[in-house]
């Protein structure tokens, strides 16, 4: 299999400097009268200079070839290989590791359909089909085997299942507050393509973030009628109009008539299960599968999020959405925050790439739909909403199991910007039950924050990393995606 990076058409931008030096300008040779004494003083200098050059050189020679014989052995051990008929397992990371990423290595799509062969385990070459290219995205057919499947979802029973989005609550004005933000400002924030009305998609889009509810056209019709918010009837809010309600109208409008689970943009139930030292040898061997698959440094899948495993039940679904934001100045990612050396409110996973394995069989639904994949726009499907899975998964482009990019390259090997395309969801479970499990992988685009936050890692206790990163990570990552 190609170990080839992929050259992306993204924004040739990159957080980090090029390594390499510039030349330094030759300097101007000294004049002198060739008398005895010049000459030989000046032989004399130059030749001693000239031996120091070169014993210098044989020295680098010899200490980059020790070095490249110690990462080429280290590479042969990490990297799959379709002749090697018994991989080892990788070595855990070492402390140097942490501050020698500066390259991502990206696999190459080819074009939709290429098959290319991946020897994750011992005895087993497994297919990879490329299902698109926009999100590149890949279908890999039992990566996990039944007994596998069966030990995780064990597991995940036995930590105990918690609902992965809760019900609306009171008193979500506070953001507000806190912002100090007038009705004004907010009004002109939710007017998004700032025409002094807000319409109705523009309303839906704030609810389902802010509130995590899914509502619909008709839903939104109806709570303007209950709170007389549309004077004229025309669909539309304008600032007049909006001035009149409180900031947390609406979700007053919903607690007092109720919210179903099946309104939620999120209906299941999750658990995180730790892949670190003494954790079970099953999720330890999926955590050295997704390293060979994805051919990052082992360092990087280490400071990752755990496994998180998921149960649907019927009726179950997660509306169309990114796993990662997109990253900007005034925007921190969670996993480095403690290295951003700046306090923000605004907050997002960074998702660099989704691991996502289905653990039983759905009798019915349950798909995972990309509703944009390969270039379809929202205009082709006219007034059809594709983010939502309930009603319209069914006109969505791909469904299956995956693993896939949430970003671009930045065409310099590394993270790139966030890429539109990754857009996903859960279809509605329509008979039976649905366990899946995800594994992703963190890195900030920005790349000096990352390598910052790996050197602090570094710095740790031996003893304790694991611990700590398992602690910090597993109490992040409930609040993680109920943001998304």
């Amino acid at each position: 299999m190609s170990d080839n990076q992929e050259a992306s058409d993204a924004e040739d931008t990159t957080p980090s400097e090029s390594a390499t030096l510039p030349l330094r300008p030759p300097s101007d040779r000294p004049t002198c009268n060739k008398t005895g004494v010049c000459s030989r003083s000046y032989f004399v200098v130059v030749m001693v200079f000239f031996h120091v050059y070169i014993i210098n050189v044989i020295a680098l020679l010899f200490y980059v070839h020790y070095n490249s014989g110690q990462e080429d052995t280290s590479q042969g051990r990490d990297a799959p290989s379709s002749n090697q008929q018994q991989p080892e397992s990788p070595r855990p990371p070492s402390k140097p590791e942490f501050l020698r990423v500066s390259s991502l290595t990206r696999i190459e799509g080819i074009r939709v359909g290429h098959v290319q062969k991946v020897s994750l385990m011992q005895n087993k070459v497994h297919e990879m089909r490329t299902l698109s290219m926009k999100p590149l995205l890949f279908e890999i057919p039992g990566f996990l085997s039944d007994d596998e499947c069966r030990v995780v979802m064990q597991l995940a029973q036995l930590k105990g299942l918690m609902e992965s989005q809760l019900m609306v609550q009171e008193g979500q004005e506070e953001l507000a507050k806190e912002l100090n933000l007038s009705p004004d400002e907010i009004f002109n924030l939710l007017d998004i393509n700032q025409d002094g009305q807000l319409q109705l998609h523009e309303i839906l889009t704030h609810s389902r973030v802010r509130d995590g509810i899914w509502l619909t056209p008709e839903n939104l019709r109806e709570i303007y009628t209950g709170l007389k918010a549309d004077k004229d009837g025309d669909g539309l809010l304008s600032l007049e109009e909006f001035r009149l309600l409180s900031n947390d109208a609406f979700q007053r409008f919903l607690l007092q008539q109720g919210v179903k689970r099946s309104q939620l943009v999120r209906n299941s139930r999750h658990t995180w299960l730790y892949q670190g030292k003494g954790a079970h040898q099953v999720l330890q061997d999926i955590k050295t599968k997704v390293t060979r698959l994805t051919r990052l440094p082992p360092s990087l899948v280490d400071l990752s999020e755990p496994l998180q495993v998921v149960r649907y039940e019927q009726g179950g679904h997660y509306h169309a959405h990114h796993d990662s934001g997109p990253v900007y100045p005034e925007t921190a990612c969670t996993h480095t925050r403690l290295a951003a050396n700046t306090s923000t409110p605004f907050e997002t996973s960074c998702r660099y790439i989704t691991v996502l394995f289905y653990l039983n069989s759905v009798e019915g639904g349950g798909e995972t739909a990309f509703p944009v994949a390969d270039n379809r726009t929202y205009d082709e499907v006219n007034d059809v909403d594709l983010l939502d899975t309930r009603r319209n998964c069914d006109k969505s482009n791909l469904r299956g199991q995956l693993f896939w990019y949430n970003y671009l390259s930045d065409g310099k090997g590394w993270v790139g910007e966030q890429d539109e395309y990754a857009l996903h969801g859960g279809c509605m479970v329509t008979q039976g039950t649905k366990w899946v499990a995800n594994k992703w992988i963190n890195i900030d685009p920005d790349y000096q924050r990352q390598a910052r936050y790996q050197q602090l890692v570094s710095q740790q206790p031996e003893d304790d990393d694991d611990e700590d990163l398992t602690l910090n990570q597993d109490t992040q990552s409930s609040d993680i995606h109920q943001d998304l």
